[in-house]
């Protein structure tokens, strides 16, 4: 377990190192919309910003992504490491099971057609396969959507790595199915020497018309939010305005 948070914390000194606001005073949309993926080719903007974001490659913003439209406040019972603010119109169901000591959060849009999905941790007894979770992930998504068939795979990578006795599997894959866009991430950890696997997941779903607003107004500003605090993110008034940037921090009125 030791090695996984490791490799987050690593992934969040890169991120937060290559994405700190530069000198031009801009917003980074534009840097966005053009981006094009390092890892796979034919995707473009911010479907392929959140994917090469995903696999901790830096991305062009300009500062900090923060919600626009701030509404609930979640903040997981058994983890408060796992507490961000969703935008208006969503809710967060909280995951917790002592057998498996899964830890994460379901949070989705009020009309069921946006799902972002995270869980830090989860446990199985023996050897899982990475893709064997990422296909039930992906059959599981399908279900809440109500889709049949096989979905299109856009984009897929696997890499794996040994430490000692430890088996580090990460694989992905941005699908598209009945108008819906899906980027789906596994990390798996196999201990050889308990035989043990420990899982982290990320699921982001949208409609394939609304993935690329999605992407900058819910996917990027709620996983900014677990990355670190500080005053580039934190919004004490909840206006939409990180602090060091609002004249009135504590007044959701003034900026």
């Amino acid at each position: 377990m030791k090695s996984k948070y490791t490799l987050v914390s690593l992934l969040c000194l890169i991120l937060i190192t290559a994405c700190s606001k530069n000198d031009d005073g801009g917003d980074g949309q534009s840097a966005i919309s053009q981006f094009t993926s390092q890892l796979c080719s034919g995707i473009s903007g911010p479907k392929a910003a959140y994917w090469d974001y995903s696999h901790g490659i830096p991305i062009p913003l300009t500062q900090n992504p923060t919600i626009a439209n701030p509404g609930a406040q979640f903040i997981h019972s058994q983890y408060p490491a796992l507490g961000f603010t969703m935008p208006q119109g969503y809710r967060a169901g909280e995951i917790f099971d002592n057998a498996t000591a899964a830890i994460g959060v379901n949070v989705i849009r009020n009309d069921d057609q946006v799902l972002w999905r995270y869980l830090v941790t989860l446990r199985f007894a023996g050897q899982v396969p990475n893709d064997a979770v990422i296909a039930s992930e992906i059959n599981s998504l399908m279900d809440f959507y109500g889709a049949n068939g096989t979905p299109t795979v856009r984009c897929r990578e696997a890499n794996v790595s040994t430490n000692g006795t430890l088996i580090t599997t990460f694989g992905s894959r941005l699908i598209e199915f009945n108008n819906i866009t899906a980027n789906v991430w596994v990390n798996t950890h196999y201990e050889q020497t308990l035989d043990v696997t420990f899982v982290a997941i990320s699921v982001s779903s949208a409609p394939t018309a609304e993935y690329d607003n999605e992407v900058m107004e819910t996917f990027l500003p709620i996983s900014w939010q677990l990355l670190y605090i500080s005053n580039d993110v934190r919004d004490s008034d909840l206006d939409g305005t990180p602090d060091n940037q609002d004249n009135f921090p504590f007044d959701p009125n003034r900026q």
